[in-house]
């Protein structure tokens, strides 16, 4: 079964902590163990593990891919939009997370980020349940 979150976005570029939502659907996992697979299907918006614990670093990555993939016209496809696409394409578009006894196997400052590069927009984050066998 796949199950969907929704995720708004309010801003252009945005990196928002979904932690909690996939964990929501760990705790309802018919098996104690296995694997999580978190997919956005969307060509501008991706996936990331990051620190959680220091806001700053959110605003570092998001000013980083800013400065390096500006928007601007400077792109062939003319939608306005191509930096997001190459953002996107950099992050990701999925992640496997394992888990242990129902809970996420992160580390002590880690969370799992949907990242918006085209926003604001309603978005969704597609997760899958594997259990271990």
């Amino acid at each position: 079964m796949i199950h969907e979150i929704t995720v708004q976005t309010r801003i252009r570029d945005q990196m928002i902590d979904v932690t909690a939502s996939v964990q929501q659907i760990v705790d309802r996992s018919p098996s104690d163990s296995g694997v999580v697979v978190c997919f956005v299907p969307h060509t501008t918006a991706g996936i990331t593990i990051n620190e959680n614990a220091d806001p700053d670093v959110k605003t570092d990555l998001l000013a980083a891919l800013r400065e390096e993939f500006p928007q601007s016209d400077r792109y062939a496809h003319s939608e306005g939009n191509s930096d997001a696409h190459i953002k996107a394409s950099l992050l990701g578009f999925s992640l496997q997370v394992m888990f242990e006894k129902r809970l996420l196997v992160l580390g002590r400052w880690q969370a799992i980020f949907f990242c918006e590069f085209d926003g604001p927009r309603t978005r969704k984050l597609l997760v899958k349940l594997v259990p271990h066998a």
